[in-house]
Protein backbone atom coordinates (compact mmCIF):
# COMPACT_ATOMS: atom_id res chain seq x y z
CA UNK A 1 0.00 0.00 0.00
CA UNK A 2 2.80 2.57 0.66
CA UNK A 3 5.10 1.47 -2.49
CA UNK A 4 1.47 2.54 -4.22
CA UNK A 5 0.41 5.57 -2.43
CA UNK A 6 4.40 6.51 -3.25
CA UNK A 7 3.79 6.51 -6.84
CA UNK A 8 0.53 8.23 -7.27
CA UNK A 9 2.53 11.32 -5.20
CA UNK A 10 5.34 10.83 -7.50
CA UNK A 11 2.94 11.57 -10.39
CA UNK A 12 0.66 14.24 -8.61
CA UNK A 13 3.78 16.04 -8.27
CA UNK A 14 4.91 15.76 -11.91
CA UNK A 15 1.71 17.04 -13.25
CA UNK A 16 1.53 19.81 -11.07
CA UNK A 17 4.90 21.10 -12.03
CA UNK A 18 4.41 20.19 -15.56
CA UNK A 19 1.54 22.11 -15.48
CA UNK A 20 3.08 25.12 -13.22
CA UNK A 21 5.68 25.41 -15.69
CA UNK A 22 3.09 25.66 -18.99
CA UNK A 23 0.88 28.64 -16.81
CA UNK A 24 4.43 30.09 -16.24
CA UNK A 25 5.43 30.27 -19.81
CA UNK A 26 1.90 31.59 -21.12
CA UNK A 27 2.14 34.19 -18.80
CA UNK A 28 5.29 35.03 -19.63
CA UNK A 29 4.41 34.86 -23.21
CA UNK A 30 1.37 36.92 -22.62
CA UNK A 31 2.96 39.89 -20.52
CA UNK A 32 5.47 40.42 -23.42
CA UNK A 33 2.98 40.30 -26.43
CA UNK A 34 0.16 41.40 -24.26
CA UNK A 35 -2.13 39.01 -26.01
CA UNK A 36 -4.48 36.43 -24.22
CA UNK A 37 -3.23 33.02 -23.56
CA UNK A 38 -5.68 31.82 -25.56
CA UNK A 39 -4.59 32.98 -28.48
CA UNK A 40 -1.23 30.78 -28.83
CA UNK A 41 -2.69 28.23 -28.86
CA UNK A 42 -3.57 28.47 -32.83
CA UNK A 43 -1.58 26.42 -34.76
CA UNK A 44 0.86 27.56 -36.88
CA UNK A 45 2.10 26.59 -40.05
CA UNK A 46 5.52 24.70 -40.51
CA UNK A 47 8.74 26.50 -41.90
CA UNK A 48 9.46 26.15 -45.51
CA UNK A 49 5.44 25.23 -46.43
CA UNK A 50 4.62 26.52 -49.89
CA UNK A 51 0.77 27.82 -50.33
CA UNK A 52 -0.79 25.91 -53.11
CA UNK A 53 -2.17 29.10 -55.77
CA UNK A 54 -5.38 29.49 -56.87
CA UNK A 55 -6.77 27.59 -59.88
CA UNK A 56 -8.62 30.46 -62.15
CA UNK A 57 -9.85 28.23 -64.81
CA UNK A 58 -8.99 26.30 -67.74
CA UNK A 59 -8.04 27.76 -71.03
CA UNK A 60 -8.32 26.46 -74.62
CA UNK A 61 -4.80 24.74 -75.31
CA UNK A 62 -4.78 25.76 -79.03
CA UNK A 63 -5.03 29.74 -77.57
CA UNK A 64 -8.75 29.98 -78.53
CA UNK A 65 -10.95 32.41 -76.74
CA UNK A 66 -12.63 29.55 -74.55
CA UNK A 67 -12.12 29.21 -71.38
CA UNK A 68 -14.03 26.33 -68.75
CA UNK A 69 -14.08 26.01 -64.88
CA UNK A 70 -13.80 22.27 -65.15
CA UNK A 71 -11.51 20.39 -66.94
CA UNK A 72 -12.08 19.21 -70.69
CA UNK A 73 -10.90 18.59 -73.63
CA UNK A 74 -11.25 20.14 -76.96
CA UNK A 75 -12.76 19.16 -80.21
CA UNK A 76 -9.44 17.12 -81.02
CA UNK A 77 -8.81 15.53 -77.87
CA UNK A 78 -6.64 17.97 -75.99
CA UNK A 79 -6.75 19.10 -72.45
CA UNK A 80 -7.38 22.55 -71.25
CA UNK A 81 -4.53 23.97 -69.91
CA UNK A 82 -5.05 25.26 -65.86
CA UNK A 83 -4.60 28.35 -65.49
CA UNK A 84 -3.55 29.85 -61.54
CA UNK A 85 -4.12 33.29 -59.69
CA UNK A 86 -0.73 35.12 -60.02
CA UNK A 87 0.26 33.54 -63.12
CA UNK A 88 1.52 36.03 -66.36
CA UNK A 89 -1.23 35.53 -68.39
CA UNK A 90 -0.78 34.84 -72.26
CA UNK A 91 -1.15 37.56 -74.50
CA UNK A 92 -4.37 37.20 -76.32
CA UNK A 93 -4.02 35.10 -79.55
CA UNK A 94 -5.71 37.57 -82.68
CA UNK A 95 -7.88 36.39 -84.24
CA UNK A 96 -6.14 35.15 -87.73
CA UNK A 97 -3.35 33.25 -85.74
CA UNK A 98 -3.67 29.82 -84.00
CA UNK A 99 -1.58 28.67 -81.31
CA UNK A 100 0.35 25.95 -80.04
CA UNK A 101 1.60 24.65 -77.03
CA UNK A 102 5.64 24.43 -77.33
CA UNK A 103 5.60 20.41 -76.26
CA UNK A 104 2.86 20.22 -79.10
CA UNK A 105 5.57 22.01 -81.41
CA UNK A 106 8.25 19.58 -80.25
CA UNK A 107 6.37 16.89 -81.13
CA UNK A 108 5.66 17.83 -84.58
CA UNK A 109 8.69 18.73 -85.48
CA UNK A 110 7.93 22.08 -86.62
CA UNK A 111 10.53 23.54 -88.81
CA UNK A 112 10.97 26.97 -89.93
CA UNK A 113 12.97 29.07 -92.81
CA UNK A 114 13.18 32.60 -93.64
CA UNK A 115 11.47 33.77 -97.21
CA UNK A 116 14.38 35.36 -98.82
CA UNK A 117 15.14 36.54 -102.27
CA UNK A 118 17.35 34.26 -104.61
CA UNK A 119 17.55 33.33 -108.41
CA UNK A 120 15.39 30.87 -109.36
CA UNK A 121 17.07 28.51 -111.52
CA UNK A 122 15.20 25.40 -112.63
CA UNK A 123 16.35 21.78 -114.54
CA UNK A 124 13.40 20.99 -117.14
CA UNK A 125 13.84 17.16 -117.43
CA UNK A 126 12.28 14.88 -120.34
CA UNK A 127 11.72 11.94 -121.47
CA UNK A 128 12.80 11.27 -125.38
CA UNK A 129 14.65 9.23 -127.96
CA UNK A 130 16.90 8.81 -130.45
CA UNK A 131 16.54 9.33 -133.62
CA UNK A 132 18.66 10.07 -137.25
CA UNK A 133 18.83 13.47 -138.52
CA UNK A 134 16.46 13.40 -141.29
CA UNK A 135 18.96 15.84 -142.87
CA UNK A 136 21.69 13.13 -143.08
CA UNK A 137 19.38 10.68 -144.43
CA UNK A 138 19.68 9.75 -147.69
CA UNK A 139 17.80 7.54 -150.21
CA UNK A 140 19.21 6.14 -153.68
CA UNK A 141 16.10 5.68 -156.15
CA UNK A 142 17.34 5.32 -160.19
CA UNK A 143 15.79 7.66 -162.49
CA UNK A 144 15.57 5.21 -165.18
CA UNK A 145 14.17 1.73 -165.68
CA UNK A 146 16.48 -1.32 -164.96
CA UNK A 147 17.07 -4.24 -163.73
CA UNK A 148 19.07 -5.18 -160.57
CA UNK A 149 21.81 -7.33 -161.66
CA UNK A 150 24.18 -8.08 -158.64
CA UNK A 151 24.05 -6.92 -154.66
CA UNK A 152 27.13 -5.83 -153.68
CA UNK A 153 25.25 -4.58 -150.49
CA UNK A 154 22.46 -7.19 -149.35
CA UNK A 155 21.77 -6.72 -145.88
CA UNK A 156 20.02 -3.71 -143.57
CA UNK A 157 22.25 -2.20 -141.35
CA UNK A 158 25.29 -2.98 -142.97
CA UNK A 159 27.73 0.19 -142.91
CA UNK A 160 28.88 1.87 -146.56
CA UNK A 161 31.47 4.43 -147.24
CA UNK A 162 30.70 7.47 -149.68
CA UNK A 163 31.41 5.78 -153.37
CA UNK A 164 30.64 2.58 -152.20
CA UNK A 165 29.04 0.45 -154.78
CA UNK A 166 25.50 -1.09 -153.80
CA UNK A 167 24.37 -3.17 -156.66
CA UNK A 168 24.69 -3.35 -160.08
CA UNK A 169 22.04 -2.04 -162.88
CA UNK A 170 21.08 -3.33 -166.22
CA UNK A 171 19.14 -1.08 -168.38
CA UNK A 172 18.60 -0.55 -171.88
CA UNK A 173 17.60 2.82 -171.77
CA UNK A 174 20.99 3.11 -169.92
CA UNK A 175 22.70 1.40 -172.98
CA UNK A 176 21.68 3.66 -175.31
CA UNK A 177 22.60 6.51 -173.63
CA UNK A 178 26.06 5.59 -173.69
CA UNK A 179 25.95 4.26 -177.44
CA UNK A 180 24.67 7.45 -178.27
CA UNK A 181 27.67 9.24 -176.13
CA UNK A 182 30.29 7.02 -177.54
CA UNK A 183 29.18 7.78 -181.04
CA UNK A 184 29.11 11.95 -180.57
CA UNK A 185 32.21 11.68 -178.86
CA UNK A 186 34.02 9.66 -182.08
CA UNK A 187 31.99 12.41 -184.55
CA UNK A 188 33.11 15.41 -183.01
CA UNK A 189 37.24 13.95 -182.95
CA UNK A 190 36.58 13.23 -186.66
CA UNK A 191 34.92 16.32 -188.02
CA UNK A 192 38.14 18.32 -186.85
CA UNK A 193 38.09 19.66 -190.80
CA UNK A 194 34.78 20.37 -191.17
CA UNK A 195 32.44 23.47 -190.90
CA UNK A 196 32.77 24.95 -187.65
CA UNK A 197 28.36 24.49 -187.61
CA UNK A 198 28.83 20.44 -187.83
CA UNK A 199 31.24 20.77 -185.79
CA UNK A 200 29.42 22.90 -183.19
CA UNK A 201 26.34 20.70 -183.77
CA UNK A 202 28.09 17.37 -183.10
CA UNK A 203 29.78 18.75 -179.85
CA UNK A 204 26.15 19.79 -178.37
CA UNK A 205 24.82 16.36 -179.42
CA UNK A 206 27.81 15.05 -177.05
CA UNK A 207 27.10 17.73 -174.12
CA UNK A 208 23.75 16.49 -174.06
CA UNK A 209 24.51 13.07 -174.00
CA UNK A 210 26.74 13.71 -171.69
CA UNK A 211 24.77 15.53 -169.52
CA UNK A 212 21.82 12.94 -169.56
CA UNK A 213 24.27 10.49 -168.09
CA UNK A 214 25.14 12.52 -165.31
CA UNK A 215 21.27 13.24 -164.65
CA UNK A 216 21.13 9.31 -164.36
CA UNK A 217 23.72 9.36 -161.69
CA UNK A 218 26.50 7.59 -163.38
CA UNK A 219 29.33 8.89 -161.28
CA UNK A 220 32.51 10.86 -163.16
CA UNK A 221 34.40 8.44 -162.54
CA UNK A 222 32.40 6.20 -164.97
CA UNK A 223 32.10 8.83 -167.46
CA UNK A 224 35.84 9.10 -167.96
CA UNK A 225 35.93 5.90 -168.13
CA UNK A 226 33.51 5.59 -171.27
CA UNK A 227 35.12 8.52 -172.62
CA UNK A 228 38.75 6.67 -173.03
CA UNK A 229 37.77 3.42 -173.42
CA UNK A 230 34.65 3.95 -176.12
CA UNK A 231 33.48 0.42 -175.06
CA UNK A 232 29.45 0.63 -174.21
CA UNK A 233 29.22 -1.39 -171.01
CA UNK A 234 26.13 -4.17 -170.32
CA UNK A 235 25.82 -3.32 -166.65
CA UNK A 236 27.21 0.00 -164.33
CA UNK A 237 27.44 -0.07 -160.85
CA UNK A 238 25.21 1.91 -158.07
CA UNK A 239 26.95 4.16 -155.48
CA UNK A 240 26.28 5.13 -152.22
CA UNK A 241 26.30 9.14 -151.96
CA UNK A 242 27.26 9.19 -148.42
CA UNK A 243 29.39 7.79 -145.93
CA UNK A 244 26.76 5.71 -143.19
CA UNK A 245 24.07 2.55 -142.05
CA UNK A 246 22.03 0.89 -144.77
CA UNK A 247 18.58 1.29 -142.62
CA UNK A 248 16.23 0.33 -144.85
CA UNK A 249 16.89 -2.17 -148.37
CA UNK A 250 14.15 -2.56 -151.21
CA UNK A 251 16.67 -4.16 -153.67
CA UNK A 252 16.53 -7.77 -154.92
CA UNK A 253 18.85 -10.05 -157.02
CA UNK A 254 16.90 -9.64 -160.33
CA UNK A 255 14.47 -7.65 -159.94
CA UNK A 256 13.22 -4.94 -162.07
CA UNK A 257 12.64 -1.11 -160.66
CA UNK A 258 10.80 1.84 -162.32
CA UNK A 259 11.98 5.38 -162.41
CA UNK A 260 12.11 7.11 -158.69
CA UNK A 261 11.45 3.39 -156.92
CA UNK A 262 13.75 3.92 -153.80
CA UNK A 263 15.93 0.61 -153.58
CA UNK A 264 18.16 1.96 -150.19
CA UNK A 265 18.34 4.39 -147.86
CA UNK A 266 21.34 5.36 -146.13
CA UNK A 267 21.11 7.20 -142.74
CA UNK A 268 24.52 8.99 -141.85
CA UNK A 269 24.75 8.74 -137.87
CA UNK A 270 27.50 10.71 -137.36
CA UNK A 271 25.18 13.13 -135.62
CA UNK A 272 21.74 12.24 -134.37
CA UNK A 273 19.01 13.84 -132.55
CA UNK A 274 17.07 13.67 -129.51
CA UNK A 275 12.99 14.09 -129.50
CA UNK A 276 12.25 15.16 -126.37
CA UNK A 277 8.53 15.34 -124.64
CA UNK A 278 8.76 18.50 -122.36
CA UNK A 279 5.61 19.11 -120.57
CA UNK A 280 3.48 21.91 -121.43
CA UNK A 281 4.04 24.00 -118.41
CA UNK A 282 7.73 23.87 -119.06
CA UNK A 283 7.48 24.56 -122.63
CA UNK A 284 7.88 28.40 -122.03
CA UNK A 285 11.24 27.56 -120.34
CA UNK A 286 13.05 25.75 -122.79
CA UNK A 287 14.87 28.14 -125.64
CA UNK A 288 16.25 27.73 -129.19
CA UNK A 289 20.02 27.61 -128.09
CA UNK A 290 19.92 26.16 -124.89
CA UNK A 291 22.57 23.78 -123.35
CA UNK A 292 21.22 20.27 -122.94
CA UNK A 293 23.00 17.03 -121.46
CA UNK A 294 21.20 13.86 -122.35
CA UNK A 295 21.56 10.33 -120.38
CA UNK A 296 21.25 7.12 -122.12
CA UNK A 297 20.38 3.81 -119.56
CA UNK A 298 22.82 1.95 -121.69
CA UNK A 299 25.49 4.26 -120.89
CA UNK A 300 25.36 5.11 -117.24
CA UNK A 301 28.51 6.56 -116.79
CA UNK A 302 28.38 8.80 -119.92
CA UNK A 303 27.11 11.80 -120.33
CA UNK A 304 26.15 13.62 -123.84
CA UNK A 305 26.54 17.70 -124.53
CA UNK A 306 24.27 19.02 -127.36
CA UNK A 307 21.93 21.93 -128.19
CA UNK A 308 18.29 22.68 -128.45
CA UNK A 309 17.87 23.66 -131.97
CA UNK A 310 13.81 23.43 -132.57
CA UNK A 311 10.77 23.67 -130.20
CA UNK A 312 7.77 21.89 -132.62
CA UNK A 313 4.86 23.89 -132.80
CA UNK A 314 1.96 20.96 -132.34
CA UNK A 315 0.89 19.61 -128.73
CA UNK A 316 0.01 15.80 -128.42
CA UNK A 317 -2.94 15.77 -127.17
CA UNK A 318 -2.63 12.55 -125.38
CA UNK A 319 0.54 13.49 -123.28
CA UNK A 320 0.05 17.39 -123.26
CA UNK A 321 3.75 17.64 -123.96
CA UNK A 322 5.61 19.09 -126.88
CA UNK A 323 8.26 17.52 -128.86
CA UNK A 324 11.75 19.75 -128.41
CA UNK A 325 14.76 18.46 -130.74
CA UNK A 326 18.23 18.24 -129.35
CA UNK A 327 21.31 18.19 -131.80
CA UNK A 328 23.91 15.80 -130.16
CA UNK A 329 27.41 14.60 -131.87
CA UNK A 330 27.42 10.54 -131.71
CA UNK A 331 31.20 9.44 -131.66
CA UNK A 332 31.53 5.92 -132.05
CA UNK A 333 28.20 5.66 -133.19
CA UNK A 334 27.46 4.88 -129.57
CA UNK A 335 23.56 6.23 -130.04
CA UNK A 336 21.63 4.14 -131.79
CA UNK A 337 18.24 5.27 -133.58
CA UNK A 338 15.48 3.87 -130.74
CA UNK A 339 17.01 4.38 -127.65
CA UNK A 340 15.16 6.32 -124.61
CA UNK A 341 17.27 8.79 -123.33
CA UNK A 342 16.57 11.47 -120.64
CA UNK A 343 17.27 14.84 -121.24
CA UNK A 344 18.14 17.84 -119.10
CA UNK A 345 17.51 21.49 -119.79
CA UNK A 346 19.49 23.78 -117.46
CA UNK A 347 17.07 27.34 -117.38
CA UNK A 348 17.15 30.31 -115.73
CA UNK A 349 13.57 30.87 -114.22
CA UNK A 350 14.20 34.58 -113.26
CA UNK A 351 16.37 37.01 -111.28
CA UNK A 352 16.05 37.73 -107.44
CA UNK A 353 12.40 37.07 -106.31
CA UNK A 354 10.81 36.73 -102.94
CA UNK A 355 11.41 32.89 -102.64
CA UNK A 356 9.86 29.80 -100.16
CA UNK A 357 10.72 26.23 -100.19
CA UNK A 358 8.11 24.10 -101.88
CA UNK A 359 7.15 22.24 -98.82
CA UNK A 360 6.12 25.55 -97.35
CA UNK A 361 2.88 25.56 -99.04
CA UNK A 362 -0.18 23.94 -98.45
CA UNK A 363 -2.11 23.81 -101.72
CA UNK A 364 -5.72 22.89 -101.14
CA UNK A 365 -6.86 23.17 -104.98
CA UNK A 366 -8.61 26.30 -104.74
CA UNK A 367 -6.08 28.54 -102.43
CA UNK A 368 -2.66 28.10 -101.65
CA UNK A 369 -1.44 28.86 -97.83
CA UNK A 370 1.77 29.59 -95.66
CA UNK A 371 2.23 29.39 -92.15
CA UNK A 372 4.22 32.25 -90.79
CA UNK A 373 5.85 32.17 -87.23
CA UNK A 374 4.40 34.70 -85.54
CA UNK A 375 5.95 34.46 -82.41
CA UNK A 376 6.54 31.65 -79.63
CA UNK A 377 3.78 28.80 -80.57
CA UNK A 378 1.54 31.67 -82.72
CA UNK A 379 1.18 31.20 -86.77
CA UNK A 380 -0.71 33.19 -88.65
CA UNK A 381 -1.67 31.13 -91.97
CA UNK A 382 -1.50 33.37 -95.25
CA UNK A 383 -2.94 32.99 -98.37
CA UNK A 384 -0.67 33.63 -101.11
CA UNK A 385 -0.06 34.18 -104.96
CA UNK A 386 2.68 32.10 -106.19
CA UNK A 387 4.79 32.46 -109.52
CA UNK A 388 7.72 30.54 -111.37
CA UNK A 389 8.97 27.46 -109.72
CA UNK A 390 12.44 25.38 -109.25
CA UNK A 391 12.89 22.47 -108.16
CA UNK A 392 13.37 23.16 -104.49
CA UNK A 393 11.62 26.74 -104.15
CA UNK A 394 9.01 28.68 -105.58
CA UNK A 395 8.55 32.31 -106.19
CA UNK A 396 5.54 34.43 -103.88
CA UNK A 397 4.27 36.97 -105.35
CA UNK A 398 1.85 38.27 -103.09
CA UNK A 399 1.17 37.21 -99.13
CA UNK A 400 5.04 36.52 -97.82
CA UNK A 401 7.71 39.32 -97.37
CA UNK A 402 11.93 39.01 -97.76
CA UNK A 403 13.16 37.91 -93.96
CA UNK A 404 9.72 36.41 -92.56
CA UNK A 405 9.85 33.21 -91.44
CA UNK A 406 7.98 29.82 -92.42
CA UNK A 407 6.90 26.89 -91.36
CA UNK A 408 8.46 24.47 -93.96
CA UNK A 409 8.21 21.33 -92.01
CA UNK A 410 5.09 19.92 -89.76
CA UNK A 411 3.08 22.55 -91.24
CA UNK A 412 0.43 19.62 -92.47
CA UNK A 413 0.23 18.43 -89.56
CA UNK A 414 -0.52 22.16 -87.32
CA UNK A 415 -3.16 22.46 -90.27
CA UNK A 416 -4.55 18.73 -88.98
CA UNK A 417 -4.01 19.85 -85.07
CA UNK A 418 -5.50 23.15 -84.92
CA UNK A 419 -8.79 25.34 -86.08
CA UNK A 420 -6.58 26.68 -89.36
CA UNK A 421 -10.00 26.95 -91.23
CA UNK A 422 -11.30 29.61 -88.67
CA UNK A 423 -7.78 31.48 -88.88
CA UNK A 424 -7.59 31.40 -92.13
CA UNK A 425 -11.38 33.31 -92.47
CA UNK A 426 -9.81 35.82 -89.76
CA UNK A 427 -7.19 36.40 -91.63
CA UNK A 428 -9.84 36.93 -94.67
CA UNK A 429 -11.41 39.41 -92.79
CA UNK A 430 -8.08 41.57 -92.15
CA UNK A 431 -7.24 41.05 -95.56
CA UNK A 432 -10.20 43.07 -97.00
CA UNK A 433 -10.51 45.31 -94.28
CA UNK A 434 -13.73 43.98 -92.97
CA UNK A 435 -13.81 43.09 -89.54
CA UNK A 436 -16.41 41.32 -87.68
CA UNK A 437 -16.36 44.72 -85.74
CA UNK A 438 -17.39 46.47 -88.86
CA UNK A 439 -20.27 43.76 -89.14
CA UNK A 440 -21.87 44.67 -85.92
CA UNK A 441 -21.48 47.95 -86.13
CA UNK A 442 -23.44 47.99 -89.41
CA UNK A 443 -26.44 45.61 -88.16
CA UNK A 444 -26.75 47.74 -84.40
CA UNK A 445 -27.97 50.94 -87.10
CA UNK A 446 -30.72 48.60 -88.38
CA UNK A 447 -34.14 49.62 -86.74
CA UNK A 448 -35.26 48.68 -83.86
CA UNK A 449 -38.51 46.78 -85.25
CA UNK A 450 -36.34 44.58 -87.70
CA UNK A 451 -37.33 41.24 -85.83
CA UNK A 452 -35.74 38.58 -84.08
CA UNK A 453 -34.36 37.23 -87.03
CA UNK A 454 -32.84 40.83 -88.31
CA UNK A 455 -33.16 39.03 -92.18
CA UNK A 456 -33.82 42.82 -93.63
CA UNK A 457 -30.84 44.42 -91.60
CA UNK A 458 -27.40 42.35 -92.89
CA UNK A 459 -26.39 40.87 -95.83
CA UNK A 460 -26.42 36.46 -95.48
CA UNK A 461 -24.48 34.44 -97.42
CA UNK A 462 -27.28 32.20 -100.18
CA UNK A 463 -25.94 29.32 -98.75
CA UNK A 464 -28.11 26.89 -96.19
CA UNK A 465 -28.93 27.76 -92.74
CA UNK A 466 -28.14 25.79 -89.51
CA UNK A 467 -29.71 25.22 -86.50
CA UNK A 468 -28.03 24.16 -83.25
CA UNK A 469 -28.38 24.41 -79.36
CA UNK A 470 -25.92 25.17 -76.72
CA UNK A 471 -25.08 27.69 -73.79
CA UNK A 472 -24.45 31.25 -74.34
CA UNK A 473 -20.29 31.82 -72.64
CA UNK A 474 -19.65 35.02 -73.42
CA UNK A 475 -20.85 37.82 -75.24
CA UNK A 476 -18.95 41.00 -76.59
CA UNK A 477 -21.48 43.98 -77.85
CA UNK A 478 -19.03 46.25 -78.96
CA UNK A 479 -17.71 43.37 -81.39
CA UNK A 480 -20.84 42.22 -82.08
CA UNK A 481 -20.21 38.52 -81.29
CA UNK A 482 -21.06 35.89 -79.06
CA UNK A 483 -19.00 32.66 -77.60
CA UNK A 484 -21.26 30.06 -77.68
CA UNK A 485 -20.69 26.16 -76.36
CA UNK A 486 -22.83 24.48 -78.68
CA UNK A 487 -23.58 20.48 -79.64
CA UNK A 488 -22.90 18.33 -82.50
CA UNK A 489 -24.45 20.57 -85.45
CA UNK A 490 -25.42 17.38 -87.96
CA UNK A 491 -26.27 19.71 -91.45
CA UNK A 492 -22.11 20.58 -91.13
CA UNK A 493 -20.81 17.20 -89.09
CA UNK A 494 -19.72 19.37 -86.58
CA UNK A 495 -19.37 17.39 -82.98
CA UNK A 496 -19.94 19.60 -79.93
CA UNK A 497 -17.40 22.90 -79.44
CA UNK A 498 -17.03 26.17 -78.10
CA UNK A 499 -16.74 28.66 -80.81
CA UNK A 500 -17.53 32.52 -81.76
CA UNK A 501 -20.68 33.42 -83.86
CA UNK A 502 -21.03 37.10 -85.71
CA UNK A 503 -24.26 38.59 -85.09
CA UNK A 504 -26.41 39.84 -87.67
CA UNK A 505 -27.83 42.25 -85.75
CA UNK A 506 -26.96 43.48 -81.91
CA UNK A 507 -30.80 43.29 -81.33
CA UNK A 508 -30.62 39.59 -81.16
CA UNK A 509 -29.39 39.33 -77.70
CA UNK A 510 -32.05 41.04 -75.92
CA UNK A 511 -31.48 40.18 -72.59
CA UNK A 512 -29.78 36.95 -72.69
CA UNK A 513 -27.33 36.69 -70.06
CA UNK A 514 -23.68 34.80 -70.20
CA UNK A 515 -25.14 30.69 -68.77
CA UNK A 516 -28.41 30.92 -70.20
CA UNK A 517 -29.17 28.24 -72.87
CA UNK A 518 -30.06 29.33 -76.25
CA UNK A 519 -31.52 28.21 -79.95
CA UNK A 520 -30.24 29.84 -82.24
CA UNK A 521 -29.79 29.54 -86.42
CA UNK A 522 -26.45 30.63 -88.39
CA UNK A 523 -25.19 31.03 -91.81
CA UNK A 524 -21.78 30.95 -93.30
CA UNK A 525 -21.76 34.25 -95.04
CA UNK A 526 -17.78 34.18 -95.91
CA UNK A 527 -15.44 31.10 -95.64
CA UNK A 528 -15.21 30.74 -91.88
CA UNK A 529 -17.51 33.30 -90.97
CA UNK A 530 -21.12 32.17 -89.28
CA UNK A 531 -23.75 34.90 -88.70
CA UNK A 532 -26.12 34.46 -86.34
CA UNK A 533 -29.69 35.62 -88.03
CA UNK A 534 -31.76 33.93 -84.99
CA UNK A 535 -31.35 33.53 -81.46
CA UNK A 536 -33.81 32.55 -78.59
CA UNK A 537 -33.33 31.51 -74.95
CA UNK A 538 -34.22 31.60 -71.71
CA UNK A 539 -34.42 35.29 -70.31
CA UNK A 540 -34.85 36.38 -74.50
CA UNK A 541 -36.52 40.09 -74.52
CA UNK A 542 -36.99 41.35 -78.14
CA UNK A 543 -37.76 45.25 -78.77
CA UNK A 544 -41.17 45.59 -79.42
CA UNK A 545 -42.66 46.78 -83.25
CA UNK A 546 -42.89 50.64 -80.96
CA UNK A 547 -39.89 50.95 -79.28
CA UNK A 548 -37.94 53.22 -81.98
CA UNK A 549 -41.31 55.54 -81.64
Amino acid sequence: MKQGTGMVVAVAVAAMAAGGGYWIGARKSGGEHGAAPAAQSTAVAPVGARKEPKLLYYRNPMGLPDTSPTPKKDPMGMDYVPVYEGAQEEEPTPANQIRISTEKIQKLGVRTEVASLRALDKLVRAAGRVEPDERRTYAISPKFEGYVERLHVNATGQPVAKGQALFEVYSPELVSAQREYVIAAQGVDSLNEAGSEAQAGMRQLAASSLMRLKNWDISEEQLKALAKSGETKRTLSFRSPVSGIVTEKKALQGMRFMPGEALYQVADLSAVWVVADVFEQDIGLVKVGAGATVKINAYPEKVFKGTVTYVYPTLTAETRTIPVRVELANPGQLLKPGMYAQMEVAVAVKGAVVTVPISAVIDSGTRRIVLIQAGEGRFEPREVKLGARSDTYVEVIEGVKDGEPVVVAANFLIDAESNLKAAVGGFGHSAHGAAPKAEGEASAKAPAGAGAEAKQTAPVAKGSSHQAEGKLDAIDAKVGTVSIAHGPVDSLKWPAMTMDFVLANSALIGTLKPGATVAFTFVERKPGEWVIVKLEGTGASRPSAHSGH
